[in-house]
């Protein structure tokens, strides 16, 4: 059984990453445009046994079809690894993704934007300390708070780590809950909240539109032609 949109893509990528201008494309130094190998039928039944979960049908066929990881948007696709008898994803920040909690769904919402602001409104200012040493532990203990409240765990529960964008910018592909097979953009290093990657018509953007968006302007950044 396979999934059309993902007939020759595999090809398309290898192709991009044969030509000269290959490493014009952002995040080449990170994927090299190697692909790893496709999951088997029954490796992809073993790890989302393990998972406890239904992974969604575009990243499924992504997996068997194309790679389990590799060549991809921005830094690449986080490869998903058989390590010790126990699969994971692997990549720069990957752990923070808990796979325990797949099962969980995703939250609809972040925190109550009013505490947010509240919140962004103490931050303190140098200025109004006399001593640099009070200032330190002042914000200190407010990224403390803050960083409690963005990266509390329960913000990203069904939900795991795809891609490393450089500077702790990341992006997520939502597992379980209405928001299943979408893509977010983790800018929270930037204080910017968790948000979903939309069309212009405000559509979500699922996983395959993510993928083959970026091989798509691969091609035209290079002049390679499907």
């Amino acid at each position: 059984m396979t999934d059309q949109r993902w007939v020759g893509i595999r090809q398309r990528v290898e192709a991009v990453g044969a030509s000269p201008r290959s490493r014009e494309v952002f995040g080449t130094l990170g994927h090299k445009w190697v692909l790893e190998q496709p999951l088997s039928p029954s490796e992809l039944v073993e790890l989302e046994a393990q998972m406890n979960v239904h992974l969604p049908e575009e990243f499924r066929f992504f997996l068997l079809q194309v790679g389990a990881g590799g060549a991809g948007p921005a830094y690449g696709v986080f490869p998903v690894r058989r390590v010790q008898g126990r699969w994971r994803w692997e990549g720069d920040g990957a752990e923070l993704a808990d796979l325990s909690r797949l099962t969980e769904p995703f939250p609809d919402r972040g925190p109550d934007p009013d505490v947010l602001a509240q919140l962004a409104a103490q931050c303190p200012e140098e200025g109004h300390f006399d001593e640099e040493e009070e200032f330190d532990d002042a914000i200190e203990a407010w990224d403390e708070r803050w960083d409690a409240l963005m990266f509390n765990p329960d913000r990203t529960v069904g939900a795991i780590l795809l891609s490393h964008r450089g500077c702790a910018l990341r992006d997520w592909l939502i597992i379980t809950g209405p928001h299943r097979g979408t893509m977010w953009a983790d800018d929270r290093a930037d204080e910017v909240d968790l948000a979903p990657r939309v069309n212009d018509d405000g559509t979500p953007v699922t996983f395959a539109q993510w993928y083959v968006d970026w091989l798509e302007e691969a091609e035209r950044t290079t002049g390679s032609t499907p």
